[in-house]
């Protein structure tokens, strides 16, 4: 039983900072990003599991936050819902005078875009990867990620010529024809 025991204090020593921060861009606030990343821990640890190396526990720590905020979300949705039937929409401030805030700029978009847009921009993946990763079909991602593009735009400044793949540029050595 205590074989995973080092595993789990480099990963609390080393990694939470960066898993805490993802947190944050999942959840919104620090306090909500702490319970988060001490759920997927408790959920990734509480059963035996065997990770060859810290990164594959962090990647499977990061899996299960994404869940657990998506699900949470819903969970208090339902529970508002319940209590309050007369919902007043969001009201959408645009300050062109305040500086950039990534966190209040997600905290617009739903859990499933939130996550999509932390995947696609925060670790860097492309909308089929993101797809394969949370079991989803690829179009229900690029919804996603069209979405949360849309309202993003009401919030932040959004360059609208993002696109999927990068443009390329062909390298040629001196001397060789293209």
């Amino acid at each position: 039983m205590s074989s995973w025991k080092p595993l789990v204090e480099e990963l609390v020593n080393d990694r939470s900072p960066r898993l805490l921060g993802y947190g944050v861009m999942l959840t919104g606030s620090v306090p909500d990003a702490e319970d988060l990343l001490h759920d997927a821990i408790v959920k990734a640890f509480g059963r035996p599991r065997r990770f060859g190396h810290v990164n594959a526990a962090e990647q499977y720590v990061r899996r299960t936050m994404q869940t657990l905020a998506i699900d949470r979300h819903r969970s208090r949705g339902a529970c508002q819902r319940a209590l309050a039937r007369d919902v007043t929409p969001a009201v959408s401030v645009r300050d062109s005078d305040a500086a950039l805030d990534i966190e209040a700029a997600l905290a617009v978009l739903s859990p499933q875009e939130r996550v999509c847009v932390t995947m696609r921009f925060y670790d860097d993946m492309t909308t089929a990867a993101i797809a394969a990763h949370l079991g989803l079909a690829d179009g229900t991602v690029k919804r996603y990620l069209s979405n949360a593009f849309a309202k993003l735009a009401t919030v932040i400044p959004v360059d609208s010529t993002w696109a999927e793949t990068p443009e390329t540029i062909a390298v040629t050595s001196k001397g060789a024809q293209a």
